[in-house]
């Protein structure tokens, strides 16, 4: 069964019946909401500093950024901090967080997470891979949390110093926000929750996979995007792809590669064009999108110049070098260390984050490196704080889905931070180690985007889904998801479903070839 995405006249529906139940609040709502900074918790350092009864009103994303903006309904914010303490340099710790109560309570929990290094109490709406309502507005209560430290930035890594602050970064804060939540919304509604999910992407991603690992009796369901299975080795990968890019590249006056001058923008463009001409309609459509993109046999040395170097063609080198980038790092006795990358239409994307033939640079280290040693630097991640928290190895969930728990994963096919390919590999791995695939897909399933960057963006993408509706249908109907129905901004009025992997959309030879309803998953 396909999830249709919610049309702009339901979800405002929706959202007025929401919007109306909670816009009388009474003196008696505000009365419960302050009375929460009372609360206490046996057994946890806890503070409520904050309180506040917030009237129904709009949201603004912010602006550069996707995000919501819209209404939302009347609900109790309350900000706290757990576990305060001086540590490391007499910096001051403490794992903050932000829990959204609505007046129109659905009954449901949501965990929202974070992003980056964290560092931030992000607002806690819910709006990722919510299509077009995010969970408070649907009446979710919604927390979120800067997992254990103050940063300067969203890749601020100064908390690494101190030990409690990375342990709860990795793993610990997120499982004491869970408790503390839920006991705030069983103290506020006089019930607990029926319910509760938690919905992430990158660092939100793999903190879901952390849930499911770590703490599998937390949450009924979670929706894991992009995650960030093992970043010091996406690092890695990324410095690669820079390396090999430059081998190609001009050199200067000293004889030293100018990083970026590898190829140009006609270059890239050229390669993009190629991919899709060579692979466009593998799906059953010429349309500029590649769903079944594992099965592209694109090969760079197809565009080498018969002659000299023109705007139709490439050199040797360059046809080399985006071979090499593409393939992913490798040991010096051959040991993949990192997964390659998929050919794909956002591959050469520049509004955002960068896509990989821009040399595919990383939020943090060196900017365009033209050597690498990767046995070294392979050598230096396997002891990298950081490493604990990877998230790539452990499969044994027979806990999370032995109480029905449903996990699925998405994953843009473009995105230049983290493989696609290395969360297919993970899945693949998780389906070995509990019963075979068919098993597997009674209780996770992987979605895999079609031209999507990281977490979202991309010339030719449909990246606006709502895995929200997916993932509370297959907890609480029993309805599994067959497909995830996606729109976006790059193909007006178009529509596609995105399928469980190792399916993929595929034209069925007749109907509108803009509506998903004219596709089946292959």
């Amino acid at each position: 069964m396909a999830i249709e995405r919610r049309s702009r006249g339901a979800t405002a529906a929706v959202l007025l019946v929401i919007l109306g139940a909670a816009g009388v609040a009474s003196a008696e709502e505000n009365t419960k909401c302050t009375a929460l900074t009372a609360f206490s918790l046996t057994g946890v350092a806890l503070e409520i500093g904050k309180a506040d009864h917030m009237p129904a009103g709009n949201v603004t994303a912010t602006p550069g950024r996707p995000g919501y903006s819209g209404p939302l309904p009347a609900h109790c914010r309350v900000e706290g901090v757990i576990d305060r303490r001086t540590g490391v340099a007499g910096i001051e710790y403490g794992i903050r967080f932000a829990l959204a109560l609505p007046d129109a309570w659905n009954g449901r929990f949501l965990f929202q997470g974070g992003g980056g290094l964290n560092g931030m109490v992000a607002p806690p709406i819910g709006e990722n891979a919510a299509g077009d309502l995010p969970a408070l507005a649907r009446g979710f209560a919604v927390v979120t949390t800067d997992t254990g430290h103050q940063g300067q930035g969203p890749f601020d890594a100064g908390f690494l110093a101190d030990q409690e602050a990375t342990l709860n970064f990795l793993d610990k804060a997120n499982g004491k926000v869970t408790i503390v939540a839920k006991a705030l919304i069983n103290a506020f509604y006089a019930r607990p929750a029926a319910h509760s999910y938690f919905v992430g992407c990158s660092t939100g991603g793999r903190e879901g996979m952390i849930m499911s690992q770590r703490y599998p009796e937390h949450f009924d369901g979670i929706v894991a995007g992009a995650p960030a299975m093992r970043t010091g080795y996406s690092n890695l990968g990324l410095r690669s792809i820079s390396v090999a890019l430059n081998q190609a590249a001009a050199k200067d006056q000293n004889g030293n590669p100018i990083p970026g001058s590898a190829l140009s923008a006609g270059d890239r463009q050229l390669i993009v064009e190629a991919v899709v001409k060579a692979c466009d309609t593998d799906d059953g459509l010429e349309d500029g999108m590649l769903f079944n993109p594992q099965a592209c046999d694109f090969d760079p040395s197809d565009l080498v110049c018969a002659g000299a170097k023109t705007d139709a063609c490439l050199s040797p080198a360059q046809a080399k070098a985006v071979q090499t980038a593409f393939s992913g790092p490798k040991a010096s006795n051959g040991r993949q260390v990192y997964t390659g990358t998929l050919y794909d239409t956002g591959i050469a994307a520049t509004e955002g984050i960068p896509g990989v033939l821009n040399g595919a640079a990383g939020p943090v280290g060196p900017r365009n490196p033209t050597v690498q040693d990767v046995d070294a630097e392979a050598a230096a991640v396997a002891i990298e704080p950081l490493t604990l928290g990877d998230t790539n190895w452990w499969t044994n969930l027979s806990t999370f889905s032995g109480h029905g728990g449903k996990l699925m994963f998405y994953h843009g096919v473009s995105d230049p931070w983290f493989s696609a390919l290395d969360t297919v590999k993970y899945y693949r791995n998780l389906a070995e180690a509990n019963g075979g695939a068919a098993a597997t897909r009674a209780w996770s399933r992987l979605f895999l985007v079609p031209g999507m960057g990281h977490c979202g963006g991309g010339p030719a993408a449909l990246d606006r889904f709502d895995f929200l509706t997916a993932i509370v249908d297959w907890v609480e109907e029993g309805r599994a998801p067959g497909s995830v129905t996606a729109t976006g901004k790059a193909f007006p009025g178009r529509s596609r479903p995105i399928c469980p992997y190792p399916q993929h959309a595929h034209y069925t030879g007749a109907g509108n070839p803009e509506d998903a309803a004219s596709f089946e998953c292959r």
